[in-house]
């Protein structure tokens, strides 16, 4: 019999390459999400069930009844929006992901989660994974996900071994977190460098994580996974202004047309966020404090630890998801 793994928000970009890579491995993937999978997903045989995890806490545990592991995808990803959204879907949705899991005898959770949980602004230099720092860790998005990933790790025990993957800055075709913010301020003359664009940070390709998800899906129950969380990336660090530059160009658009000192753009940042809150405006703002830090900072991770543990190695290296990411806009 193969595996049944529920994804929540398999419908989304991460959770949907998941699901493709649980499929791949023989596992029987059923997404749990609020609106509907895509023809692609349903074409591999990807089931779904229609369930909000801030909802009926008795749906969430009959979707998950008869589960060998859950992967909580599921999450606010908004740069900016009000606290009280993030808490009631990133830290309420979450315990009542692991309540519904422990409730249904599912013996493997795992969480996906953020880097940006255990960064205070400061310069990560082959860093590993540190700890989740709800007080520290910068922005709303940050903060909630930062509790919630203390709160699924807590639940692990002999019952359920819980794990938490932190893929940093996915890409690829279908992103629209990254890829797509990108690509369309470029093309309206709107993408900057803040800073010189000389930091190097790591990302990873979106098949990658996908496949890093399904890995520790596998493993979570392992004594080197269990009770753990870990950053995973392609482990080819680049300089912002190359992968912002290859990003633009992929999508059929120029690199940066400006630079933007790091001091400007963290203090403008501040007040766009404020401004953006007070007026309750929707949408992307044009820069956060929080950006201005990722675009002007070094973090990339040391990998070694966690390939060992999870069993796994990046297939899609970076000049081949570029490769992958101009075909996808026709390049």
């Amino acid at each position: 019999m193969p595996e049944r793994i529920v994804i929540t928000g398999g419908g989304g970009v991460v959770g949907g390459a998941v699901a493709r890579a649980l499929v791949h491995d023989g596992c029987d993937v059923v997404s749990l999400q609020r609106g509907t999978i895509s023809d692609a997903l349903r074409s591999i045989g990807v089931n779904e069930v229609r369930a909000d995890i801030t909802g009926d806490a008795n749906d969430l545990t009959a979707a998950f009844r008869g589960a060998d592991a859950v992967v909580h995808a599921a999450a606010r990803v908004d740069i900016v929006g009000p606290w009280e959204d993030y808490e009631r879907i990133n830290i309420a949705g979450t315990a009542a992901v692991v309540d519904a899991a422990r409730a249904a005898g599912v013996g493997r959770l795992v969480m996906v989660s953020s880097p940006s949980v255990a960064h205070t602004g400061r310069a990560l230099v082959g860093a590993p994974a540190g700890t989740a720092d709800p007080v520290a860790a910068r922005g709303n998005y940050a903060r909630s996900k930062a509790a919630a990933e203390l709160l699924a790790l807590d639940a692990n025990s002999d019952d359920m071994a819980v794990v938490v993957v932190r893929p940093h800055l996915v890409w690829g075709p279908g992103d629209s977190q990254l890829t797509e913010r990108i690509i369309d301020r470029a093309r309206s003359g709107r993408l900057v460098t803040i800073g010189s664009g000389a930091a190097l940070i790591d990302t990873t390709y979106i098949d990658n994580a996908g496949d890093a998800i399904a890995a520790a899906v596998h493993r979570a129950a392992a004594p080197a996974v269990r009770g753990r969380a870990f950053v995973v990336s392609n482990g080819e660090p680049r300089t912002v202004l190359e992968m912002v530059t290859r990003i633009a160009r992929a999508g059929g658009a120029a690199g940066p047309s400006r630079e933007v000192p790091y001091a400007v753009a963290r203090a403008g940042g501040r007040v766009v966020e404020e401004w953006w809150e007070r007026t309750g405006r929707s949408g992307e703002p044009p820069v956060t404090s929080f950006l201005a830090e990722q675009l002007a900072t070094a973090h990339w991770f040391d990998q070694r630890e966690v390939r060992t543990a999870l069993q796994w190695s990046p297939r899609v290296s970076i000049d081949e998801g570029f490769a992958r990411l101009s075909a996808y806009y026709g390049r």
